[in-house]
């Protein structure tokens, strides 16, 4: 029980990596608050998981303010911090992407990421804490025949945000540190899966010779969330069985 007593949050929590990280944190003893703007769906998840369930957009400085303000009041404080949530555009070229296309996405996976931690930081600077930034190897490089050059911007951002940010409040004792999956199989990804070519070709990306599945990168969250890692920020942390060392 690794996180007995830890209070966490994790955006985009009630599917894929999410999911299953809340789930891991549950198991290990936390106090699990998980978001999403689908409330059906978080509701289902959050009884599923036996944790807690707070609706809320992250394009909406309010709906963030009210997650964590709803937070503390029935926990009296917030630990840890995991910045999943996200959205993958419409695969197209840069010259057939509409400004409120690119402009949607860089408020999700960018500055949705800027509110939540801006929302939590006053509270962590009291006991410390732990902040992890979930981005992609498509931040850390560029890969052929992936035109989704917003997605692609953001979490190359969100990587030097982490380092902007690990070197900003370390003398706070909060620790930010960001992981980089490859492609792992979810929701989101399942509609470029789908065939057995598709699949082959994703497979193909991996040296390591499959794609993964969101438990792999939980387990890594939770690494960084961990007191095995106290020595540890401003660390990025590539789980992507290789593929960004091609």
């Amino acid at each position: 029980m690794k996180f007995s007593g830890k209070v966490v949050i994790v955006t985009g929590g009630s599917r894929g990596i999410g999911k299953a990280t809340a789930n891991l944190f549950a198991k290990e003893g936390a106090n699990v608050v998980i978001t999403a703007k689908n409330n059906t769906r978080l509701q289902s998840t959050a009884k599923e998981l036996g944790i807690v369930g707070l609706v809320g957009d992250i394009r909406r400085k309010g709906d963030v303010e009210g997650v964590v303000k709803k937070t503390l009041n029935k926990f009296g404080k917030i630990d840890i911090l995991v910045n999943n949530a996200g959205i993958f555009p419409d695969v197209k070229p840069l010259h057939k992407t509409s400004e409120e296309e690119w402009n949607e996405i860089i408020d999700i996976n960018l500055t949705g990421q800027f509110r939540f931690t801006k929302a939590v930081i006053p509270h962590m600077t009291k006991k410390g804490g732990c902040i992890i930034n979930i981005s992609s190897d498509a931040g850390l490089k560029s890969f052929e025949n992936f035109e989704a050059d917003s997605y692609s911007a953001t979490k190359a951002a969100l990587i030097h945000l982490t380092k902007a940010w690990a070197i900003e409040y370390a003398k706070y004792k909060i620790r930010v540190n960001c992981i980089c999956p490859g492609i792992v199989e979810t929701d989101m990804t399942e509609p470029y899966l789908r065939t057995e070519i598709d699949r082959a070709m994703a497979i193909a990306e991996h040296p390591i010779g499959r794609i993964g599945n969101p438990e792999d990168v939980a387990k890594a969250i939770l690494y960084f969330a961990s007191e095995d890692s106290s020595w540890i920020t401003g660390a990025i942390l590539s789980v992507d069985g290789g593929a960004a060392t091609k």
